[in-house]
């Protein structure tokens, strides 16, 4: 069990703001899980809560990989409020998981590490 946290690497945030965003992803989906599966959820619990954290150079492919993922396990899609570095509504990160090594890993294979 693991969770991936996805973020933009083209917006030029700052360290504090990238760790806001990676954390706004993770937990929501995180809450998305424990509403539709809890066992799941208690399992990457006890399992020792595994998360990778990736990078998309835009965000066509942030949106796409939100698009791909939703269809087969718990996503979120973090916006941001636009009250420091961003715009109001600019997509920043994106959180999957936690679910199956497998589920998570077809999706995000591909990527690179933050």
């Amino acid at each position: 069990m693991k969770q991936a946290i996805i973020l933009r690497n083209d917006l030029g945030m700052g360290k504090g703001k990238i760790a806001a965003q990676a954390c706004h992803a993770s937990v929501i989906a995180v809450l998305k899980t424990q509403k539709k599966d809890v066992k799941k959820l208690e399992k990457w619990k006890v399992e020792g809560q595994k998360k990778i954290v990736l990078k998309v150079n835009s965000k066509k492919e942030l949106v796409e990989l939100f698009e791909l993922a939703k269809k087969k396990t718990n996503t979120s899609l973090v916006k941001d409020a636009g009250l420091t570095q961003l715009t109001p509504g600019e997509c920043t990160a994106v959180g999957i998981g936690p679910d199956k090594k497998e589920i998570i890993d077809s999706f995000v294979s591909h990527l690179k590490l933050l």
